[in-house]
Parts: structure tokens; C-alpha cells; sequence
């Protein structure tokens, strides 16, 4: 039987040669980001007698173009890798994985390759620290555009020659030309970065919405795509006894909460949409922010909206669904669930459905405010991987070399890039009956891998891909669960609609800038705190107080940064230093 297994090599080396938005199947995704600030901290080169050799001890390794034209250095050069820390069993500095990568790349071209961890909570204070102690690693990587701003602006980064990056990894540039990531490549009018590719980026697809068909089969309803039919039924969930706050409620807290991307008024106007339209730091100022807490706030007065909602973490929500009293569950689809083995577990004649983007869906409720069920594309890119000032050249080659293998390699007539997503056929995966990939142990024993791996590979990739929609969401989709042979078609479909969604123009990904937003480092943390304690009392307040409160928190808001923020943006977007709307 044929397997399914995409030779990345091969594919990438031929196109070098040639609120609501949840209901409705359509859900936001903030994917990998961060909210951390720093102070700035300048760096100096290192001295010639770092750990790794410098550029005159050793022979540059890529004379010609791309891996077939690679050499050994003629003196070991050492480079350090960046690589998550989430806390696991798996220590990711030193396990079967990175012995694998040295033996396989770091041996055959006289290159050591070391590990540095960066505890994925705490990113920023880790790469300080490393900077104080003059020990930047050769590359560092993250997922947000204002990170890699930062470090930048702080000294941290070396200016990136593309012409020799071109040289080094042409199966990578190639892929940043097809995907467009080029145009994300400078800061300051100076080229910093290189970035990894990001399958389906403006297509959310594999972040779903679960909800309970059995509730709806029994109250005789079908899932609402408008406002008024989501009052509908959670009315009648409640009547029926089903669940007492049908429509959730956790705390409000962290960069990324609160996306209005379906209360905005479409098409958007450029400028706010350059000024108040990133997710990070919600636009408590904006007329689509204030829509979606109004709303919020009827839900709470309707009694939908659990009352003690301040005191509860997304693991309080975690539990009602699996207790059996949530009516929706969202996640990243996976093979394996854990929260879907507990539901199961706990209610094992429940049924699930996958909500369904049916495509573009503009509606206005009896309130009066007009809403449509877009949702926040990922960026184009997936990781942002940046030089150290502190690295020689030949580590820049090197770590260069590394990021071209990673993606487009090959080990013994297999893709370096599958084998570190899989493992090893009969240890971490078999094939299924339909060539797939199917992971059956990579958590245990000599070949564990720490978060799937992800975490090496990501450098390349963000998200497996066999190269079709059909493939990856039946590589990806969750499997031998009671209602599993339902949820291809619904997440195909889902697919599908949200294609359509895009197609329509109200799909818009954040606008990056190509400066430093000193603003948005100085104010973000501050304005997250009082976005929490503002937004929970417009929730909280009565239905006549919350025009006036939100008046005066929205002042409060500006005052305390915003505004500044959006000046900033502002200038910036006038300077022609913006990405443009689609």
C-alpha cells in the first residue's frame, strides 16, 4: 500500500525550481503569542574565545547552493538552537531527538549542535537574561512580530544577508517566497528575519468548536448562526434543565481575550483597522469592543452568563463541559483529546457535533447591533527566527544549514523533517489502513518526544501537512470517539466555509509594522490589567448603567496608554511603515 507521506524535500526543491464567531463554527484562534514586556538591554559582540569558532577558524560550508553543495567545516563550529521548555518529562536539551539531529546534521558537516531551553511561559525574561550573561543563542525564534521587535531594537540581532541566506537554504527561501513571508522580512528598513512557513494561515479550520447535538436533539432546535437564535437556545437549555449558565463564563484575563473581529463594520476602514485592530491589547476605545461586552453584559442580566465568572480559569470551563454542564467545548483538533476522553468517559451517551462555517453570515439582532461571524486569521508566517548580534559567521551559516535540513533534508531516503514529526515506524507510529501517519506512543520510552517535537521542527513548519486538505484533516482529526465518523464531513465543511469567508474579503489579518512600537512594550501589561477590571464591570453593571460606565472607562483606557498606542500606529501607517489590508 501506498503511504502517505509527503517528501518535503522533493515538493519544496520542485516550486524553487519553478463571541459569535465561535456559534457559528468560525472561531477565533490566537494560536502561539505572547504578552510579555521587557526593559532594554544593549549586547556586544563576543569575544574571539567563545565555546564556538569564529569566522577565521573555519571554512565556510556552503560554497555553492543548497545541501547537495554543503562541505564540513574545516574546524568544528558550534551553534545554539532555542527550543521550548513546557515543562514535560522530556528534558529538550539532551534526549534521543536532539542526539538524532546531532548525529544525523551536526556530525556529517563538523557542527555541534546545542539546545538551549526558553521556558515557553516566560520568554522575554529568558532571552534578558541570556543577553546579560552575553549568551544569546545563534538563532532566536518566536511566534509575535512586537518579540522580535524588541529584540531587535534592544541589540540583540544581527542584520540578515538574504542573498547569502538564498545560498545557504534556497528550498527555504524558496518556500518564503511562495508564502509570501518576504515582505515580513525588515524592521527599521534593515532585514532581520527569516521565517518559517504556516499552512492554511488564513484558514482556522482545525480550531473547532465542540456542542452537544443530544441537548439540541432534545429541545428540538438546530445550532443558531444568529443572535436572536443563540437567546433561543440557551433559554431553552436552561428551561429544559440542561445546563444553568448555558453560555459559560470565565475570567477575562491575558493578551488575545476578547477578539471583535465579527463587530466590526466591514468593509473596515484602514487606518482604525492599523490602529486598534491587533489582538493583543483589546480596543476597549472602539465601537465594535464596546458591542461585544454589551452583549456580554445581556447574557450576564439574562442569567446565561455564570455570575462567578471572575473566579474561574479555562480549566473551570474545561470541567463543566466534561461534568456534562457546557453546552460548547473549543479546541485544536488532535488525534487524541484529552478533555473528549474525560467527556466520554463521563457521559457516554452524549453526543457531539463539530459546528460548521456555512460562509459569510451578516446579521443584526433585535438590539440592534450588527455583527458578521469573521474571526482573526493566524499570520502569515509561523516562527520569526532571528541572528544573535553575538554570533560569528560561520555559526550564522551554520544555524542557516540547519534550518534548510530541518526543512528539506533527507536521512536515509526520509525527510528529516517526517522523521522528527513521527519518530520511528513501530516505536512512536504505524500506518493506518489508509497510508496515514498515525501516532501510537511518543510520550514513553526511549524515543519520547517533547511536545510531539513540535518545538525542533517549528523552526521550518508550524503544522504537519501530507500536502491536502483531506489528508491533514484526516492525519489531525480526532479518531475511535463515539461520534468520530461524523466529524470529517463537519470539519471538511468547516474548511470549506471559512474558504468561502475568505473569499469574501472580511478576513483580515493584524497589521504588522516595520518599526518598533516602543508604546505598545511600555503600556501593553498595564492595559491588559485594567482591560480585566474594566470589562468585568460593563459585564456586571446593569443594563442603564453600562452606556455611562463604558464612557468613562473607555477615558480611563485611553488615558492610561491607548491613545498612545494608537498615535504611534497612526504614525507609522502614514509613514508607509504597515502592512496594507487585503
Amino acid at each position: 500500500m501506498k503511504k502517505k507521506m509527503l517528501n518535503r524535500s522533493l515538493a519544496i526543491a520542485m516550486s524553487s525550481a519553478m463571541v459569535m464567531g465561535a456559534l457559528v463554527g468560525c472561531s477565533s484562534s490566537t494560536g502561539e503569542s505572547g504578552t510579555d514586556t521587557q526593559t532594554s538591554q544593549d549586547t556586544t559582540q563576543k569575544e574571539a574565545d567563545n565555546s564556538a569558532t569564529t569566522a577565521e577558524g573555519g571554512e565556510q560550508a556552503a560554497e555553492g547552493s543548497g545541501i547537495d553543495s554543503w562541505q564540513p567545516f574545516a574546524d568544528n563550529v558550534t551553534i545554539q538552537i532555542p527550543v521550548y521548555d513546557r515543562g514535560g518529562e522530556v528534558d529538550v536539551t539532551n534526549n534521543y531527538w536532539t542526539q538524532w539531529v546531532q548525529t544525523n546534521f551536526g556530525d556529517k558537516y563538523n557542527i555541534t549542535v546545542e539546545f538551549v531551553a526558553i521556558p515557553r511561559g516566560d520568554v522575554l525574561n529568558a532571552y534578558a537574561n541570556l543577553a546579560n550573561a552575553q549568551d544569546l543563542p545563534t538563532i532566536l525564534m518566536e511566534y509575535d512580530f512586537p518579540k522580535q521587535a524588541q529584540w531587535a531594537d534592544d541589540g540583540y540581532l544581527q542584520e540578515l544577508d538574504l542573498e547569502k541566506f538564498k545560498t545557504v537554504a534556497p528550498n527555504y527561501y524558496a518556500m518564503m517566497e511562495e508564502q509570501g513571508n518576504l515582505d515580513y522580512t525588515d524592521l527599521n528598513d534593515t532585514t532581520y528575519f527569516a521565517l518559517a512557513e504556516r499552512p492554511y494561515s488564513q484558514n482556522t479550520y482545525n480550531y473547532v468548536t465542540f456542542y452537544r447535538q443530544d441537548w439540541l436533539d432534545q429541545i428540538g432546535m438546530e445550532y443558531p448562526t444568529t443572535w436572536d437564535d443563540t437567546l433561543k437556545v440557551y433559554e431553552a437549555i436552561k428551561e429544559a434543565g440542561l445546563s444553568e449558565y448555558p453560555a459559560g463564563g470565565t475570567k477575562i484575563s491575558g493578551a488575545g481575550v476578547d477578539q471583535n473581529y465579527g463587530y466590526r463594520k466591514n468593509p473596515q476602514d484602514e487606518y482604525e483597522w492599523a490602529t486598534t485592530g491587533d489582538y493583543a491589547i483589546p480596543a476597549l476605545s472602539t465601537e465594535a469592543q464596546k458591542n461585544l461586552l454589551k452583549r456580554r453584559n445581556e447574557l450576564y442580566n439574562l442569567g446565561y452568563f455564570n455570575p462567578d465568572f471572575t473566579q474561574r480559569e479555562a480549566t473551570d470551563g474545561e470541567a463543566d463541559f466534561i461534568a456534562g454542564n457546557a453546552f460548547t467545548y473549543s479546541a485544536y483538533i488532535a488525534p487524541s483529546i484529552s478533555v473528549l476522553d474525560s467527556f466520554y468517559e463521563t457521559n457516554p451517551d452524549a453526543h457531539l457535533s463539530i459546528a460548521v462555517c456555512p460562509g459569510l453570515i451578516e446579521d443584526t439582532g433585535s438590539d440592534g447591533i450588527s455583527t458578521t461571524n469573521a474571526y482573526r486569521p493566524n499570520n502569515n508566517f509561523g516562527m520569526m527566527i532571528g541572528f544573535s548580534a553575538l554570533a560569528s559567521e560561520d555559526q550564522i551559516t551554520a544555524a542557516m544549514m540547519y534550518m534548510e535540513w530541518m526543512l528539506a533534508g533527507e536521512v536515509d531516503g526520509t525527510s528529516a523533517l517526517f522523521t522528527m514529526q513521527y519518530g520511528i515506524e513501530g516505536e512512536t507510529f504505524e500506518y493506518d489502513e489508509n497510508g496515514y501517519p498515525v501516532i501510537t506512543n511518543n510520550t514513553e520510552g526511549e524515543y519520547a518526544m517533547a511536545n510531539n517535537n513540535k518545538d525542533y521542527w517549528c523552526v521550518a513548519v508550524e503544522s504537519k501537512t501530507l500536502g491536502s486538505i483531506e489528508d491533514d484533516i484526516k492525519l489531525n482529526m480526532p479518531v475511535n470517539y463515539p461520534d468520530s465518523d461524523e466529524w470529517y464531513q463537519q470539519i471538511l465543511d468547516n474548511y470549506n466555509g471559512m474558504e468561502a469567508m475568505v473569499d469574501s474579503g472580511v478576513i483580515q489579518p493584524d497589521c504588522n509594522f516595520a518599526v518598533t512600537l516602543t508604546s505598545v512594550t511600555d503600556n501593553q501589561e498595564t492595559l491588559l490589567g485594567l482591560y480585566e477590571e474594566f470589562a468585568s464591570k460593563l459585564v456586571v453593571a446593569s443594563e442603564d448603567e453600562f452606556d455611562t460606565l463604558y464612557e468613562q472607562f473607555k477615558q480611563e483606557y485611553l488615558d492610561a496608554g491607548y491613545q498612545a498606542i494608537i498615535d504611534e500606529r497612526g504614525e507609522a501607517y502614514n509613514n508607509g511603515m504597515t502592512s496594507k489590508m487585503k
